[in-house]
């Protein structure tokens, strides 16, 4: 059923990229995926700023009126290289530190289209859960087949047996973002 997950989710961190990318499809997906996140009164942890994917999912939040934390290291702010966060803003020292704030203060992941950024936290959050760090639903938002080739590739370590079945579960897809926070 829509909109009803077994889990209470009340904060989703979302990983995406500070650009927009090349298909005008992955910006609609993240503004609709704040809409839904909205809808659902699920607030919003990301890695701060108003750039690219990152500032339309924010953005989106905000307007239906749910809390909007950005977490983001200091020297991202010299400069002003992101922009100026959309809701509040927590600095930190390092990437690292950023990453186990968001892990702390959040209850399920979310990938959207990105960079190595992205892949870097997205992964970072499969290690964790992997190790039983953490127990937290961790979901890809494959817009328009972004994830296809990642999502293979996975499929292809589990083959060759350097990731487990069981492992292998951790991630989670979906193609919409109703879908995706179902799954969760």
């Amino acid at each position: 059923m829509e909109g009803v997950s077994v889990r209470k989710i009340k904060k989703i961190c979302v990983f995406c990229g500070a650009n927009s990318g090349k298909d005008v499809a992955f910006v609609n997906a993240a503004f609709h995926l704040g809409k839904v996140l909205g809808k659902r009164k699920i607030d919003l942890v990301y890695g701060g700023g108003k750039l690219g994917l990152m500032g339309c999912v924010s953005t989106a939040v905000a307007q239906h009126e749910r809390q909007v934390l950005g977490i983001i290291p200091s020297a991202f702010t010299i400069n002003n290289l992101v922009g100026e966060t959309c809701g509040k803003e927590i600095k930190v020292a390092t990437m690292q530190e950023r990453l186990v704030m968001m892990m702390e203060l959040s209850n399920a992941f979310i990938a959207l289209p990105g960079g190595f950024g992205t892949l870097e936290e997205l992964f970072q959050m499969i290690s964790w859960a992997q190790l039983n760090i953490h127990n937290k639903p961790i979901g890809v938002l494959n817009i328009n087949g972004f994830f296809n080739g990642l999502l293979s590739f996975v499929d292809h370590a589990v083959k060759q047996e350097f990731i487990t079945p069981r492992a292998r579960k951790i991630l989670i897809s979906a193609t919409t973002a109703d879908e995706l926070v179902d799954k969760l």
